[in-house]
């Protein structure tokens, strides 16, 4: 008996019958085949297509895939040689058919189909890009002293400083001028803890809405808060004005207050769980995160990611910790195996809800296969260093809020805009192509080859990887994927 299987193919999901699909060539991968959760997929990379099938094609698709990698594409030939290894407990009849459905779908250009962004590259590095982002690091102060904070409780490894209306102006006027012909424009109010310098705040997402009209620009405002100065009046102003609020909470009490207390050691918990919830309600759990930091003191994140749900939040995300790797706090190599049960966890039981129709957002496994980004955020993410800057107290420019301090990294100023070019043409070279290790990799357009300062930060060099961040992002990726399929089985 034959099972019905999906196949996500470019832009649509068709039904196909007795379809069953890391291989690679030279060295680049163009096929990953995974079980997850009794599901087998087998993701063709470059095309994006996701087919989910049956265990015939998925056992026989590694000793066909060389014969047709080499060229080699009749039936019978294949069929024969794979038939002679005579390691799979199927019937002649059934291979012959495996590898016929192989050959359809190679045909079809949906499996181990060609890289068509490489041979683009190099005019991807040398185009012209504008400035669509900036992070206002308004308050490099905090009323919390969270024990991983990569700012030192707010200060960046610096010095206490509150951003000035006459520097947040500037940047505005900055963005705006450097924008080119894009309309739609974002700043991210971020701190250490941005509520502490509000009135500033207020008076910049003013100024910003003076310039949309006369300047034919959009401001699309954000905010990252730890709550703890969340009142009525700032929740009326931000439902208003901001786009997006970003509520920082690490789930389980005794996990948020053990790493988010304040000063004086005392938890943060019980004080804003309240104000986040009223958050959340107030915009119809809608443009808003609680994100949260797991460490190697909660490598059981899944009840955490579940705490929140059953708080009532519909849109959560919880991270892995990047820290020195001397910090008792720090992931370890050998806690992978342990995270990547507690991926596969979470996904069976927000997949349960979702299914029972009480699903969450978890940011990390919400993937778009039927569009997805545009071409060169799947090949360079975020646009560090070129399309988003982060502006310190200050007026100094960095490509990102985790680069600031870093003197090797200081790009300019709001006064005087730009001046290490070059440091912005290292960055616009920066691409999935740039990053060896991304070659190999499946989830290369997914995750755009990872964070240029997590590498930097790891390896000393933006064109590397975080190791174990890619591990981490790879099993999200499978995750999510078996997630979308399993929706789909069911609907189908």
């Amino acid at each position: 008996m034959q099972r019905r299987c999906l196949l996500y193919v470019k832009g649509r999901w068709d039904a196909f019958f007795a379809c069953r699909l890391c291989v690679g060539r030279k060295g680049v991968c163009v096929i990953h085949q995974y079980r997850n959760n009794g599901y087998n997929i087998v993701m063709d990379v470059n095309s994006g297509s996701i087919h989910v099938v049956d265990d015939v094609v998925y056992d026989v698709l590694p000793l066909a895939e060389q014969l047709i990698i080499e060229g080699i594409r009749d039936l019978d030939t294949i069929a024969a040689a794979v038939q002679v290894c005579r390691l799979l407990p199927y019937p002649d009849e059934e291979i012959r058919e495996a590898v016929e459905e192989i050959l359809s779908l190679e045909k079809a250009g949906t499996l181990f189909s060609e890289d068509v962004y490489e041979n683009y590259i190099d005019a991807f590095a040398q185009r012209q890009t504008v400035v669509k982002a900036l992070c206002l690091h308004i308050a490099h102060d905090c009323n919390l002293a969270c024990r991983y904070c990569f700012a030192g409780e707010g200060e960046y490894h610096g010095r206490r400083a509150l951003m000035s209306f006459e520097v947040g102006k500037k940047a505005l006027d900055f963005l705006v001028s450097h924008s080119g012909g894009r309309v739609n424009l974002e700043v991210d109010f971020f701190g250490g803890e941005p509520l502490m310098n509000w009135q500033v705040v207020k008076d910049l997402v003013a100024y910003g809405r003076s310039l949309e009209e006369p300047f034919h620009k959009k401001f699309r405002f954000t905010l990252t808060t730890n709550g703890v100065l969340l009142d009525d009046e700032v929740l009326e102003f931000v439902n208003r004005e901001m786009s997006n609020v970003v509520l920082s909470i690490d789930g389980r009490r005794e996990v948020h207050d053990r790493m988010r207390p304040f000063r004086g050691g005392q938890g943060s918990y019980d004080l804003v769980v309240p104000k986040f919830r009223k958050v959340a309600q107030s915009r119809n759990q809608m443009n808003y995160y609680v994100r949260g930091t797991f460490t190697h003191y909660n490598l059981d994140f899944s009840r955490d990611v579940l705490h929140l749900a059953d708080l009532g939040f519909e849109q959560i995300s919880v991270e892995p910790v990047v820290a020195d790797p001397k910090e008792p706090y720090a992931l370890k190599q050998e806690d992978l195996p342990r995270l990547m049960e507690e991926y596969d966890t979470l996904a069976k039981e927000l997949l349960r809800r979702k299914k029972e129709g009480h699903g969450v957002n978890f940011f990390h496994f919400m993937i778009d296969l039927s569009g997805g980004p545009c071409v060169a955020k799947r090949l360079s993410g975020c646009g560090s260093g070129t399309e988003y800057l982060a502006v310190t107290p200050w007026g100094d420019l960095y490509p990102c809020h985790q680069f600031v301090g870093n003197e090797d990294f200081l790009l300019g100023n709001v006064d005087e805009g730009v001046l290490r070019q070059d440091l912005v043409e290292e960055f616009k070279k920066c691409n999935v192509y740039s990053r060896e290790k991304c070659r190999g990799c499946f989830a290369r357009f997914y995750c755009s080859g990872g964070c240029a300062a997590n590498a930097y930060h790891s390896h000393g060099n933006i064109n590397d990887t975080y190791d174990l961040g890619c591990e981490l992002q790879k099993k999200r990726v499978e995750c999510a994927i078996m997630i979308k399929a399993a929706l789909a089985d069911e609907e189908g």
